[in-house]
């Protein structure tokens, strides 16, 4: 990735919908680097803000949302007579938060999903919500010929905490292949 296209990129601090495809499609942080998984894997509309301050810790924050639509691929399957957002779904987006986070400060390779310390479900997400927000604070950054961020992460749903995870982790690793 030039430098200047990665400044651009960084000078960022929200992403539209079209600019998390490019993010799936290897075209945001360049080849090589964090991608976003496509649709219908892609848990999130767009990010409203991103910065590497601010946040509980004041290491970084970023906030993302979803317009919750009844059409969603997940409710026709999750369970019939009964809809709801599969809690491995929620979790997922604040993991690719996680990841598009360290893609965003610049570093470096693939983003993997380490685990986590903690989560706790309050509430679900049903089909007449309206609107998922995620909030991901970040704890750490290590950087070590690899990077792993430690961070929480709260989805909100329709302004309730549904789902609070603590400690998530995510890892971005250059593939020797590459």
């Amino acid at each position: 990735m030039g430098t200047e296209h990665a400044m651009s990129v960084k000078n960022k601090n929200e992403f539209s919908y079209d600019d998390l495809l490019k993010c799936g499609h290897g075209k945001l942080f360049g080849p090589g680097n964090a991608q976003l998984p496509l649709p219908p894997m892609l848990m999130f509309d767009r990010i409203t803000s991103i910065s590497e301050s601010g946040g509980s810790y004041d290491r970084g924050k970023i906030v993302a949302e979803m317009d919750v639509k009844s059409s969603h691929w997940f409710f026709s399957c999750h369970f019939e007579g009964d809809p709801v957002m599969p809690g491995c779904l929620g979790l997922d987006a604040l993991w690719q938060l996680t990841g598009f986070f360290l893609g965003w400060t610049g570093d470096p390779g693939k983003g993997r999903a380490l685990g986590l310390g903690n989560l706790k479900f309050n509430n679900q997400v049903t089909p007449e919500a309206k609107l998922i927000t995620y909030q991901i604070d970040i704890k750490r950054i290590v950087r070590r010929g690899f990077s792993i961020a430690i961070a929480d992460g709260t989805l909100i749903v329709d302004q309730n905490v549904a789902y609070e995870a603590k400690d998530l982790r995510v890892g971005l690793f250059i593939d020797s292949k590459d």
